[in-house]
């Protein structure tokens, strides 16, 4: 009787150890294979967390002194745990207090269905300050004192109310270089990037490389936010001094004279480095969405690369050294400046409409004389050669400034169906062409640095995983020789001394620059009351440091209308200041520190 009941309970065994063998041999088959994992996978996304890309810490961009232009700052994204919610009334009531807050859109989230499809939780507020965050913690725990875990619904809490710390892009001067710096879209957390200036062009070095993770839908199960390197930071060649001095200029010059708007660029010659740049208008970064208010039609966010205009006499340095530098003007050649120049049925004025007689390269220059202009382009250059020379002063070209944004107008070259024999004539002096200022600066500046036009740039350094990157100056072309630089450093030293361009002077130092007035053409027609004002300088002539490019849009013509009444005292007041601010002494000063250097350097 033992033996059959022992047999019958083994054979039980057995049957329950084969069926739990074939058990677990089922689920380890359903667990790796493809549907469940698929299953699986599908059922994380949907229930349990999602995928999330992860950017790091923006870097920070920094002015060459290390003033810091633009951040990262902790702010708070406020929400509920439907789960946990007990009074959504409360939580609407006082959240409406804030700004931007609608007490029926967060009465609305708050009173969402918890479990309902993916409703686990719900934003109320996004970028609210630590103070913020202070005195809704005050609050949430004064409701806790009063209704415990809020179990009674006649009482106020601020259960399943909770709040998330991120990083918001900030920029600490507001508005001060608002037009180098651009902006990063930080209201935008998913998709997140820069626009226009250096949050464009540095945008993925700013950025680092994003990570995608995987984040519980319960912010109650995050228990750790993966840790990334930030990204690189940048160091830039602007000065914020010199910055927030030109920055005033700007706006002293659209006021005083009525303009539509007005830009200046600092710039250093030798290297390319831009200390300076402003023009009008300038936005509030911290709040770029207005942005489109600001920069209302098609205004361009800076004017200084992304406004094409046609230039007027400033043009006139770079056709002169061409003219010199092709050996086919020499400093003692005449030329005959009638009232006007016919050329191809067509009539080219001085600006006063005036005869001027017999003149040579300086008095050509210093009186700023069309019809002479156009004759040597037309009579001693001709087509093809000032052409080219115009292209190796990068005119119709990007320079490739390191800014998110730079437009240009292509040059029309004597090939091209739109180009007629008369456009030689005009272009010679700055007509009928047009130019950003950067590519006007940057060609100029081949003049003031010995024949060699240097890339323009705005990044000094790049500072990544403790390291700095310095960048190198690049030269972009040698348009002319050193010795026609020369030439044409003294020319326009002694065009301005002596002629209409004396307002720009500055007491105790030794400029070379042009002035530049153009008239703006509207539906095909040149408007004589509006105008270009300009003005483009350099010094000290012996050691040029600075090159400083002003440009006024539209003056009011009853106020002003040349570029030597309106540009030239800019240029001044603006190296006025820029000398002190570079600690360069007068030129007697340097030049007899100088003289005493080189010989204690023969004595020793």
């Amino acid at each position: 009787m033992k033996y059959k009941f022992d047999a019958r309970l083994n054979f039980v065994k057995a049957i329950c150890l084969f069926l739990a063998i074939v058990i677990v041999f089922q689920l380890f088959r359903i667990q790796n294979s493809n549907e469940y994992i698929k299953l699986s996978e599908w059922a994380d996304e949907q229930f349990t967390y999602e995928k999330r890309v992860i950017y790091p810490e923006r870097g920070n961009i920094y002015d060459r002194w290390g003033h810091l232009l633009a951040g990262n700052e902790e702010v708070y994204e406020v929400g509920v745990l439907l789960q946990y919610v007990k009074n959504a009334k409360s939580i609407a009531e006082t959240l409406s207090v804030i700004p931007d807050v609608n007490y029926e859109n967060a009465l609305e989230t708050a009173s969402l269905d918890y479990g309902n499809g993916k409703n686990i939780y719900g934003i109320i507020a996004d970028f609210l300050p630590s103070g913020v965050i202070d005195a809704l913690s005050k609050i949430k725990d004064e409701y806790e004192t009063l209704n415990p875990e809020g179990e009674d619904p006649d009482l106020p809490s601020l259960r399943g109310m909770v709040w998330y710390p991120h990083l918001q892009r900030s920029y600490p001067e507001n508005t001060l270089a608002a037009n180098v710096l651009g902006f990063y879209k930080f209201r935008d957390r998913k998709n997140g990037e820069g626009f226009y200036g250096v949050e464009e062009y540095y945008n993925d070095i700013l950025s680092g490389p994003p990570v995608t993770v995987e984040i519980p839908l319960d912010p109650y199960m995050i228990e750790e936010t993966p840790t990334l390197p930030s990204g690189a930071s940048l160091v830039l060649t602007i000065d914020r001094e010199i910055q927030a001095m030109v920055e005033e200029k700007v706006d002293e010059t659209v006021k005083q004279f009525k303009a539509k708007s007005a830009t200046i660029i600092v710039m250093n010659p030798k290297n390319g480095e831009i200390l300076a740049m402003a023009s009008q208008p300038r936005i509030n970064l911290n709040q770029y969405w207005l942005y489109e208010d600001e920069l209302k039609d098609t205004t361009p966010f800076n004017r200084a690369i992304s406004e094409t205009y046609e230039p007027g006499s400033v043009f006139k340095i770079l056709t002169m050294a061409a003219a010199i530098d092709s050996g086919k003007v020499d400093l003692d050649d005449k030329f005959d400046v009638g009232q006007y120049f016919e050329y191809y049925g067509s009539y080219i004025y001085n600006w006063n409409r005036k005869s001027w007689g017999e003149q040579d390269a300086l008095g050509c220059l210093q009186h700023s004389l069309n019809v002479c202009l156009a004759k040597i382009a037309t009579e001693k250059l001709g087509a093809d050669a000032f052409y080219s020379y115009m292209q190796a002063f990068g005119i119709g070209r990007r320079t490739n400034i390191d800014l998110g944004g730079e437009e240009i107008w292509p040059l029309s070259l004597p090939e091209d169906d739109g180009w007629y024999p008369i456009n030689l004539a005009t272009n010679s002096f700055g007509q009928g062409v047009a130019v950003t200022p950067i590519q006007m600066a940057t060609a100029a500046s081949a003049i003031a640095n010995g024949g060699k036009m240097m890339k323009p740039h705005v990044v000094k350094a790049i500072i990544d995983n403790g390291e700095t990157y310095e960048t190198e100056p690049q030269v972009l072309s040698v348009p002319i020789s050193e010795k026609t630089a020369d030439t044409m450093n003294e020319l326009l030293a002694k065009s301005l001394e002596g002629g209409e361009g004396s307002l720009a002077l500055v007491d105790g130092y030794r400029i070379a620059g042009k002035t530049g007035t153009a008239e703006i053409p509207v539906e095909g027609e040149y408007d004589a009351n509006l105008s270009n004002a300009s003005f483009v300088g350099w010094g000290p002539v012996d050691d040029p440091q600075f090159l400083v490019y002003v440009w006024v849009e539209k003056p009011d013509p009853e106020i002003g209308y040349w570029g030597s009444y309106v540009a030239a005292p800019v240029f001044h007041d603006v190296v006025e200041n820029l000398v002190v601010m570079l600690d360069i002494p007068p030129d007697s000063v340097r030049q007899s520190l100088y003289a005493a250097g080189s010989a204690n350097d023969s004595i020793n």
